[in-house]
């Protein structure tokens, strides 16, 4: 997928190199096409909703202020705008019982790892690794702090954040091996994390959801560790996706369809290692055997059909799984809890959905 003109990224890299045993899983294993099932009925039937007040206010705010789009920008000022904006959504972060900076060993060096805590040690809890979103080319810890603040306390659970290597520094598949390193983390220092290894979960939002989505697959090629759960807010899943809701969503004031090719272009080294399921799991030969999921969309998201052609292959393929669409809501707003009522309820809901799969 093509940068745009002009983007220092914009030349073609050298395919990034992987070792030993990892080139075939990371290449991706056995292909399948795309699957195309329809969109759940009760989505089907229902008509079109306008971008939610709250959400059109945002909206018009973006496009008056004549910020650019984040695809716009040099990479710096685009991870400095997308953190800013983040926190200018997400409202005042809720306390929790304690926040614990760890470093840890990772495939390419050693990667932050964020512990957030609902009560003091001293009992083992359950724990969910979640992932932030950005297009694998934005994001930190940061970008997920209220997100993993809230649901540490709604899910009683302690909640982990990594920072994984971002593209296009590190394209594919860099942040999947940092994010299957933490989690194995997680499970090696269970004891003195005060974890619990036998009630583990995984989510994120974005790139984050498509990482959690392949992660699921690489745990089930490597037989383990065994997860309660997995959380996907409006992932990622194909990148040849040509979907309705791609197409319809174009506006310069959302994240767009451009928007979707950008982030595409810094990840993927090589354009062929799209077509791999650890790249885009909605191409993975078969779903069945993953972990029970909770799938959120959003109504005005190019990403909207490729997230809920996801859930319906899991379901086809046996997995329990319930998928929530959030109508006249955009891209990213799960995160603005301190400016969409939504936001809110679609944490609690994720936050009720893994506290009944963490017990």
């Amino acid at each position: 997928m093509r940068l745009p003109a002009g983007h220092p990224s914009g030349r073609r890299r050298p395919r990034h190199g992987l070792p030993h045993r990892r080139d075939r899983l990371c290449r991706g294993g056995p292909l399948s096409p795309p699957p195309n099932p329809p969109p759940s009925p009760a989505h089907r039937t229902d008509p079109p909703m306008p971008l939610h007040p709250q959400a059109e206010a945002l909206r018009a705010r973006r496009a008056s202020s004549g910020a650019p789009p984040i695809y716009t920008l040099t990479l710096a000022e685009a991870r400095a705008a997308d953190l800013a904006d983040i926190r200018a959504a997400a409202g005042t972060p809720e306390p929790v019982a304690a926040v614990e900076e760890h470093r840890i060993p990772g495939p390419g060096g050693e990667l932050a790892l964020r512990l957030y805590r609902p009560e003091a040690p001293g009992r083992r809890l359950s724990a969910l690794l979640y992932l932030f979103g950005g297009g694998w080319t934005l994001g930190s810890p940061d970008t997920s702090d209220a997100i993993c603040r809230r649901l540490t306390n709604a899910v009683g659970c302690v909640t982990a954040s990594v920072g994984y290597r971002l593209a296009p520094e590190h394209p594919f598949p860099a942040a999947l091996h940092d994010c299957r390193a933490a989690l194995l983390q997680l499970v090696e220092r269970a004891e003195e994390f005060g974890i619990d290894p036998d009630r583990l979960a995984v989510g994120g939002d974005s790139a984050g959801g498509n990482l959690t989505a392949a992660l699921t697959l690489l745990l089930r090629a490597d037989g383990g560790p065994a997860l309660r759960h997995q959380l996907l807010v409006y992932p990622n899943t194909d990148h040849g996706a040509d979907t309705p809701s791609l197409r319809e969503n174009d506006d310069p004031a959302l994240f767009n369809r451009r928007s979707v090719a950008w982030y595409w272009g810094h990840y993927l080294a090589d354009e062929g290692d799209g077509a791999g399921p650890y790249a885009s799991p909605l191409r993975a030969a078969t779903l069945a055997g993953l972990p029970p999921a909770t799938v959120l969309t959003a109504e005005y998201d190019p990403l909207r059909d490729e997230g809920e052609q996801y859930a319906e292959a899991l379901r086809a393929a046996g997995v329990p799984v319930e998928l929530r669409r959030y109508r006249g809501m955009p891209h990213g707003f799960f995160a603005m809890t301190g400016t969409l009522d939504a936001a809110a309820e679609a944490q609690d809901f994720a936050a009720d959905r893994l506290r009944a799969a963490l017990r």
